[in-house]
C-alpha cells in the first residue's frame, strides 16, 4: 500500500512540475543597460501553451535602486520576427505597489484566441516608472502548442 502511495504522490508531483516552465533564456533588450529593475526569470503555467486556456506568465525581480509608486508594463509578442500583438497595463495591477527595494513578482494572464497558430513566439516587455524612465526590458521566447483541450472537445 506505502508503494501505491509513494507512487501516487510521485507521478503527481511529477505531473505538477511538469506544467511549469521557468523560461531560461530570458535577455536584456540592451545587453550594456544597467537597469534598475533585475529580472531572474519567468516561470509560465501551464506549458506548453495551449490556444483558448488562460497561461499566467510570472516574473520574479529584484528593485536595486528606487521605491516604485507606479508604472507600467509594455508587452509586444512577435511571431516570426513580425510583431503581431502589443498592449499595455498598469505596473501596479500587476504587482502590489509601491515596489519597495527587493525582490517582487509580476503576473500577468492572459488566454491567447483559439485561432493563434502554433509555433514559437517571442516576447519583450518593457517596464517604465511613472516619469516613463525604463527600469527593465526583456525578451525571451514561448511555444504555443498544437492542440487545445478547449478545441479538442
Amino acid at each position: 500500500m506505502s508503494r501505491i502511495l509513494s507512487f501516487s504522490l510521485a507521478i503527481s508531483y511529477f505531473l505538477v512540475v511538469s506544467t511549469i516552465v521557468r523560461a531560461t533564456d530570458v535577455h536584456y533588450c540592451d545587453k550594456n543597460e544597467d537597469y534598475e529593475v533585475k529580472v531572474q526569470g519567468v516561470d509560465i503555467l501551464p506549458y506548453p501553451i495551449s490556444r483558448g486556456e488562460e497561461t499566467t506568465f510570472s516574473f520574479s525581480a529584484t528593485n536595486t535602486d528606487n521605491v516604485i509608486t507606479s508604472g507600467k508594463l509594455d508587452i509586444e509578442v512577435s511571431y516570426f520576427g513580425w510583431r503581431i500583438h502589443s498592449e499595455s497595463h498598469d505596473l501596479c495591477k500587476k504587482t502590489n505597489c509601491p515596489v519597495a527595494i527587493g525582490d517582487f513578482l509580476v503576473a500577468h494572464s492572459q488566454a491567447l484566441p483559439i485561432f493563434t497558430p502554433p509555433g514559437t513566439y517571442s516576447l519583450k516587455m518593457k517596464m517604465v516608472d511613472g516619469k516613463k524612465k525604463e527600469l527593465t526590458c526583456i525578451k525571451f521566447s514561448f511555444d504555443v502548442g498544437f492542440g487545445s483541450s478547449v478545441a479538442d472537445m
